[in-house]
């Protein structure tokens, strides 16, 4: 390599966010503070000096994953390239992520992303090839010494913004504890400032998320800590139209928190509750709420207060002990309730969790049926709920445009639209796709004409045709000049 090229690559960066939104937020924030000392991001490993995959260590699939991509980095890197591990996958095994990736430079754990440039420094300074690990523990770090980092990670006109991290809870099949440490909630007033910030971007949905948005204030002493936070953020940020609540925890769904989605119209009237189970045996072992009663009653009173209400879910199946029986009382649960989302999940053994110990694990195969059987029985119920939607208005959020084709895969004349509703989160829920070309980043009414199992078909023209004009208001957007 020609000195030029190597010098071409010092103060540049790549960095590649594995797993799950939060880990999304946080390699955001990698990168303002790299930003912020004078780096700069590239696209293409072999135009940096510094390469970083924050990783995830949630499940073996998504470990592998990320070893994987260590290994390759590792493998094919240039003279005078550094390889660092950053995110759950280095707190969670330290040195031994050294051990299954040989020639890793430098690993950061979850706590300290704020210090990456720190351990960047630090790199270039070394004198042995030994790497160096930055894996602090202490979770009272964490929302105190963030410095001047947007905690959000903004894709389109939508921006997830976290408000805690970590986790209390004693899930006996969750690693996240060990992970993240315990629940720490980010001071309100950053939050809102935050809030006010994506505002002034033009931001048309804010995505609060946590491992456990409804536990939000409880480490700061407060009572109803996400109902307060809901209303401070509708009061200080109005102009952004929707506000999306993302992982509440069973039981803590309160009246007051049902009553303030209620009441505020930005807040969506969308509720993402991972449940993990119907029966109340499977949950004990679990360690999770096992009062299904709750979950009847407390639907029930949500909607009730919101008779539009869209709930998403999360089951996982062959879990450790599951019977047939137990099995059938969740299909039963699922029948009952008839949510509007549900991902499934079959379960994954995770080394120095509590259910890692358990009896009677479930074979492979019967996981694999199971988990087929309970997701043609959502589908089922997925379609009828999208069909319910046929002749309706919804407003929905552009976030792009196709062409269409026919079944041969042969494109058509025409364009099309695709848009998300409030019943859709981003990357998890369907679509509602709409003939013609809507204006990207905007909030449009649609009208339902058709249903999938997962997306809906809508048409613009709500009965005279839309003209797309500057300064016209279209359900919550504002359609600009350009």
């Amino acid at each position: 390599m020609s000195m030029s090229k190597k010098a071409s690559r010092g103060n540049k960066y790549y960095l590649v966010s594995l797993g799950c939104s939060k880990n999304t937020v946080d390699s955001e924030s990698m990168a303002q503070v790299l930003d912020q000392h004078g780096m700069r991001g590239v696209t293409a490993p072999n135009d940096a000096e510094v390469l970083i995959v924050n990783t995830c260590g949630f499940i073996n699939t998504a470990k592998q994953e990320s070893i994987d991509l260590l290994r390759d980095l590792v493998e094919n890197r240039r003279s005078g390239q550094m390889v660092i591990a950053a995110g759950c996958l280095s707190q969670r095994y330290g040195d031994a992520l050294v051990q299954e990736v040989p020639g890793l430079d430098g690993v950061i754990g979850t706590r300290r992303w704020m210090d990456i440039f720190d351990l960047v420094g630090r790199l270039r300074q070394r004198k042995h090839p030994e790497p160096l690990y930055h894996l602090p523990t202490d979770a009272l770090t964490v929302g105190r010494d963030e410095g001047n980092v947007l905690r959000a990670s903004i894709e389109g006109a939508s921006a997830y913004l976290k408000i805690a991290d970590g986790c209390r809870r004693p899930c006996a099949f969750c690693a996240i504890p060990k992970i993240k440490g315990t629940m720490v909630s980010r001071p309100l007033h950053s939050i809102i400032n935050e809030a006010q910030q994506l505002q002034a971007m033009g931001v048309k949905e804010m995505i609060l998320i946590a491992q456990d948005t409804s536990d939000y204030g409880h480490d700061l002493g407060m009572k109803e800590g996400m109902a307060q936070l809901l209303d401070a953020l509708v009061e200080a940020a109005p102009g952004i139209p929707w506000i999306r609540v993302m992982y509440a925890y069973p039981g803590y769904v309160t009246p007051r928190l049902i009553e303030t989605m209620a009441k505020h119209k930005q807040i969506q009237h969308y509720l993402d509750i991972p449940l993990q189970h119907g029966h109340r045996d499977t949950l004990l072992r679990m360690r999770r709420p096992a009062k299904i009663e709750w979950v009847y009653e407390t639907l029930a009173n949500m909607r009730s207060a919101m008779p539009d209400l869209a709930v998403r879910t999360t089951f996982i199946v062959g879990y450790p002990g599951e019977t047939d029986a137990e099995f059938e009382g969740l299909c039963q649960f699922v029948r009952d309730l008839e949510f509007d989302r549900v991902g499934a999940f079959k379960y994954s053994y995770e080394m120095g969790t509590p259910s890692a110990l358990l009896p009677n694990h479930v074979p492979d195969d019967v996981k694999e049926a199971r988990y087929n059987t309970l997701m043609e029985l959502q589908q089922n119920i997925s379609l009828k709920k999208n069909q319910a939607l046929v002749g309706k208005t919804l407003d929905i959020l552009v976030e792009g445009h196709g062409t269409p084709e026919d079944e041969d895969g042969k494109t058509l004349e025409g364009a099309l639209s695709l848009g998300r509703s409030y019943r859709d989160a981003p990357e998890i829920d369907g679509y509602v796709i709409v003939e013609g070309e809507l204006p990207v980043g905007e909030i449009v009414p649609v009208r339902v004409t058709g249903a999938t199992t997962y997306d809906l078909i809508a048409t613009a023209d709500l009965g005279s045709p839309i003209v797309i004009q500057p300064g016209i208001r279209y359900g919550e957007g504002m359609i600009d000049s350009n």
